[in-house]
């Protein structure tokens, strides 16, 4: 007897309803991959179109600074505030920051030396002995204080002080004369670096110096304020960067430097190059999410193709099996209510705008088309040097209302879709990532554990099917043999 072809034969009609829950489990994933490529395409479009690029308040300005006269002294941007009024800017002073520096160390310092090898430099000490290594270091700067062993390096120092926020201090370290430096993270007046006035308040900064260890060998700047005039009005501040008529001014440079006076003029003129080329941006952005959310909803489904066994692959070439795959994974989203719902609210949300966006050269396209957008740039321009504000009302809203404008709405809507898909499917509705893993307590997931439960179950009745057949098998193959040895036996007897 074939006992293994018998056996392989009858659980080929018992392994069919093993095979269809692997086939159902794999379309199960199949369908949660699907879900994920379209919540990745979604959260790209919220979170870096809608509210990174598109969101913020002046990528409609059609406004340009342009600096005039002394164009070295000062950088100007208009924002979507700027009132076009011309000035004249006038700069005496720049703002900076308080700072403490000390003598040197001496040149010939990597940041990688230790506080030990400082040391040695002032009482010849071996910085590699224990005492040396254990030697503790203090700094008081900012009420906050500072305590490092001789074994520290120089760089570790400054990261572990620079990551103090409380401290509000950063530090730098000149490797060429050994110098070490504290500035105040504030300029202009309200910056400061108070030490410690403690006898050993400041042993580290005493390391830095060249002579000897006495506590005045580091010298202190004070901030000063950035002081301007602008069409004959001073402006003090403590930065060197501040918004004047809804132009922000970055200083530079006195305007004085030669001893007379060079001022720096500021007008403001209309561009509508970059409010253009934004929009064209979203246009094209959306149009692609659209198409394709369309294409999956659209997507052929082939129901005679369901996922091949591993039985079914043994006997195919791998490109007939790549055909037959790619049209079982098809259509798998066709029709999917939460795509459906998310493209007609974003529809919608052009739509109640329409007649706008249409005087501002926006239009949708033919019905065929699934909703795209189309971009007459010469109207857009045209009606953008007429009325700026309008495109921007409609767009992100008024400042009153930002959550009126599109932008906002379909931002809205999109989350919305990416929670639902979420709590489907099981993806991550914080990231683009198509590779993050799913959540096992989603409908899906917990339908992946059943399948994966009534699959375990099936395949330890299988095989004590199978066990049980081959005892089968195996004893009457044994009494067969048993009882043709009889027969052998009695035909020898009788002749």
């Amino acid at each position: 007897m074939d006992i293994d072809s018998m056996v392989k034969s009858m659980m080929t009609a018992k392994k069919a309803p093993l095979d269809k829950m692997n086939q159902q489990k794999q379309l199960l994933n199949w369908t949660r991959e699907s879900y994920r490529e379209v919540s990745s395409k979604l959260y790209d479009f919220r979170y870096n179109k809608l509210i990174t690029k598109y969101g913020s308040n002046d990528v409609l300005t059609v406004s340009k600074a342009v600096v005039s006269g002394n164009t070295d002294a000062i950088k100007a941007t208009a924002g979507s505030k700027a009132n076009g009024i011309d000035m004249e800017v006038s700069v005496s002073q720049l703002a900076t920051k308080t700072t403490v520096t000390t003598a040197g160390a001496g040149s010939g310092k990597p940041s990688t030396s230790t506080l030990a090898s400082l040391q040695s430099a002032f009482d010849s000490s071996d910085p590699t002995s224990d005492a040396a290594k254990a030697k503790e270091f203090k700094l008081v700067v900012n009420s906050q204080t500072f305590t490092f062993k001789g074994s520290t390096d120089i760089q570790t120092v400054i990261s572990t002080i620079n990551d103090n926020s409380l401290a509000n201090v950063t530090v730098t370290f000149d490797e060429t004369t050994g110098k070490l430096a504290i500035a105040s993270k504030t300029s202009g007046t309200d910056g400061k670096v108070e030490l410690g006035s403690g006898t050993d308040d400041n042993t580290l900064l005493s390391l830095f110096n060249k002579k000897n260890q006495t506590e005045d060998e580091w010298t202190t700047k004070t901030g000063v304020n950035s002081i301007a005039t602008i069409n004959g009005v001073e402006y003090n501040n403590s930065g060197n960067t501040f918004t004047v008529n809804g132009v922000t001014i970055t200083l530079l440079t006195k305007t004085n430097t030669s001893g007379t006076d060079v001022p720096s003029k500021i007008t403001t003129q209309t561009d509508t190059t970059a409010a253009v080329d934004i929009v064209k941006s979203f246009v094209s952005d959306y149009n692609t999410l659209i198409a394709a959310l369309n294409s999956k909803i659209d997507e052929e489904k082939y129901r005679d193709y369901a996922p091949l066994t591993d039985d079914q692959k043994a006997e195919m070439k791998e490109a007939d099996i790549t055909t037959w795959t790619l049209k079982a994974q098809s259509g798998l989203l066709k029709n999917d209510d939460i795509i459906k719902s998310v493209l007609s609210e974003m529809r919608a949300h052009i739509t109640e705008q329409l007649g706008g966006l249409a005087e501002m050269g926006i239009s949708t396209g033919t019905y065929a088309e699934n909703g795209k957008l189309v971009l007459d740039e010469n109207k857009l321009k045209t009606a953008m040097e007429a009325n700026p504000q309008k495109l921007m009302n409609i767009l992100q809203g008024p400042a009153s209302a930002p959550a009126t404008g599109i932008f906002d709405k379909m931002a809205s809507s999109v989350f919305n879709a990416i929670e639902k898909i979420s709590n489907r499917a099981g993806t991550n509705r914080y990231s683009a990532d198509l590779t993050s893993t799913f959540k096992e307590e989603s409908v899906m997931g917990k339908k992946l554990k059943e399948y994966n439960s009534r699959i375990s179950t099936m395949l330890t009745y299988l095989d004590n099917q199978e066990t049980r057949l081959y005892k089968q098998f195996t004893a009457m193959e044994t009494a067969m043999n048993k009882l043709q040895s009889q027969s052998s036996s009695l035909f020898s007897t009788s002749s």
